[in-house]
């Protein structure tokens, strides 16, 4: 069993649990994501909501990249971190008028709306302010994501999104609005997806959306096919980073974009998750009648996916050689959730032994919480640790 690279010594002082990531695993991906859209009326925004830290998103803004925006906070935090508004997007199916003045205020690309009241309350707001807000339409496909239900968003009688017999309506709200303008389609069908073939359902369902529209005398210069492509949680070190390049072609190969048409992507998990991991520390081997509980110090207060999505993470323990046992991984936490893996083959553990959970870097640390009045972890970065 391969086991994953990490400066041991240098953890060895750091108070666990801490975040890590590899920036040198981050810039890989970003020139991959890079090279497979050059040359392409592509662009791509980074969804802040898998990752937040500031230093991440000034590595990812760096490369030029637009991002993906679900809170008024989170718009500000791109713009101090270095996005440009102009490729800033603010999707969210409950945008309040404060967040919604942040993104008129900064002049952001696009607003998707995701229902007819929406619509209406952004077109006073913008009257108020004298500005026109470009929007997309997030229409929901009714393409199955294939993926965990709490992840999946685009199909019908979701919270999200605007459901296809809803489009005429909605599309009458738009032309008496005389402060909006509509520019795009927006598509999200969930998240963790590793079935390619959703995305080619997605792309049937696009275009027949868009020559619908098409005539109807509408025109729209922008696609916006959202994000959820997977990584590989099993295998972090044979697999390291998502297959962009099956991911970009497939789109590239089924959507025919027209002439002057762009085709915009919201990745999030892809980007981050691989290069970070939670580094935790053995507290305790606990011997059960039938299992063995290895207890370590990180909990579902620091990386909640396993208790929330029963999500899957690649384990190791990278102080010890010694033979493999299985070990069911908890937390501390006073919550019999607070679990990350049953039956976890690892080297065998002894008290202080460094413990490293893979693929955290989506959704793990952006969803910390203090639950237990527990520290918030640190964060490391490999190039300035």
């Amino acid at each position: 069993m391969i086991k994953g690279k990490f400066p041991n010594s240098k953890f060895e002082l750091k108070e666990t649990p801490f975040y890590y990531y590899d920036m040198e695993l981050l810039h890989n991906t970003l020139k991959t994501i890079i090279k497979e859209t050059e040359n392409k009326p592509f662009h791509v925004h980074y969804a802040l909501k898998a990752n937040a830290n500031p230093r991440i998103l000034k590595e990812i803004a760096s490369y030029g990249f637009g991002a993906d925006c679900v809170s008024g906070n989170e718009i500000l935090r791109a713009l101090e971190c270095g996005f440009a508004p102009s490729k800033i997007a603010f999707a969210g199916v409950g945008k309040t008028d404060k967040e919604i003045n942040i993104g008129l205020d900064n002049d952001i690309f696009c607003f998707n709306v995701e229902s007819i009241p929406e619509i209406e309350v952004l077109n006073t707001l913008a009257a108020k302010k004298g500005k026109t807000a470009s929007i997309a339409l997030r229409i929901n496909p009714n393409v199955d994501a294939r993926t965990h239900k709490y992840i999946t968003t685009g199909l019908n009688e979701n919270k999200f999104g605007i459901n296809e017999q809803d489009i005429p309506q909605t599309l009458q709200a738009v032309k008496s609005s005389n402060n909006i303008k509509l520019i795009g389609i927006h598509f999200h069908i969930g998240s963790q997806i590793t079935d390619l073939t959703s995305f080619e359902d997605l792309c049937v369902k696009v275009k027949e959306i868009r020559n619908q529209l098409k005539e109807q005398g509408i025109d729209l210069p922008v696609l916006n096919v959202g994000g959820g492509l997977g990584i590989n949680y099993q295998h972090p070190n044979h697999f390291p980073m998502a297959d962009f390049e099956s991911y970009f072609r497939l789109f590239d190969k089924y959507l025919d974009l027209w002439e002057g048409q762009e085709l915009h992507f919201e990745l999030g998990r892809s980007v981050v998750a691989p290069c970070g991991t939670l580094i935790s520390r053995a507290l305790f081997i606990k011997e059960g009648i039938q299992k063995k509980f290895l207890i370590i110090d990180a909990g579902m207060t620091d990386l909640i996916r396993p208790a929330l999505y029963q999500a899957f993470h690649h384990i190791e323990n990278i102080s010890s050689e010694e033979e493999y046992t299985h070990y069911d991984v908890v937390g501390p936490i006073c919550e019999s959730s607070d679990l990350f893996a049953e039956q976890m083959m690892l080297n065998r553990a002894t008290r202080g032994d460094l413990i490293a959970i893979r693929s955290a870097g989506a959704y793990g640390e952006t969803m910390v919480s203090k639950y237990n009045c527990r520290d918030i972890p640190a964060s490391y970065f490999s190039d300035t640790l």
